[in-house]
């Protein structure tokens, strides 16, 4: 196997397998998924996004989001009104409830993560991130399929 395809293997299996380990870790500590999270996660960030984008961003399709969507709504996490200057549309917002449940999962990925990044030394943690932020910076430049629209900050 050649480095191209070591290094794409290594990175696909890892966040695979994290992506499936934090949804099982954020299921059983506060009843939320990992793409329930990242939802509220974009919610905060930016509020009022339409649905279409929130799928885009999200590598998800809109049904999925509107599905997830609902859930939350119903476990009082995000609340739907009508957009005061278009009837037609709803705007979905986190409530109180639903910001403290993203602060909360944003802690307990938090500590889950750390044992893992605790096997760097703090220069090989920075340029872990270094590496990973210039990757996210190829990867999701504008015109790229399922690229976002932020710049990468932590």
């Amino acid at each position: 196997m050649g480095p191209v395809i070591a290094v794409g293997y290594l990175l696909q299996h890892t966040a695979t397998i994290l992506m499936r380990q934090s949804d099982q870790v954020l299921q059983e500590r506060l009843g939320i998924g990992m793409s329930q999270y990242k939802l509220l996660m974009m919610l905060e960030n930016s509020p009022n996004v339409q649905q279409r984008k929130l799928a885009e961003c999200l590598g998800q399709t809109e049904a999925s989001i509107s599905r997830q969507t609902k859930l939350l709504c119903e476990k009082g996490l995000l609340a739907s009104k009508v957009n005061p200057k278009s009837r037609r549309e709803h705007i979905t917002v986190l409530t109180a409830k639903g910001l403290k449940v993203t602060e909360a999962a944003a802690d307990v990925l938090s500590i889950y993560h750390t044992p893992m990044l605790d096997l760097l030394n703090e220069k090989q943690q920075q340029q872990l991130m270094e590496i990973l932020g210039k990757f996210h910076h190829h990867t999701c430049v504008p015109g790229k399929p399922f690229a976002c629209d932020h710049p990468f900050g932590l």
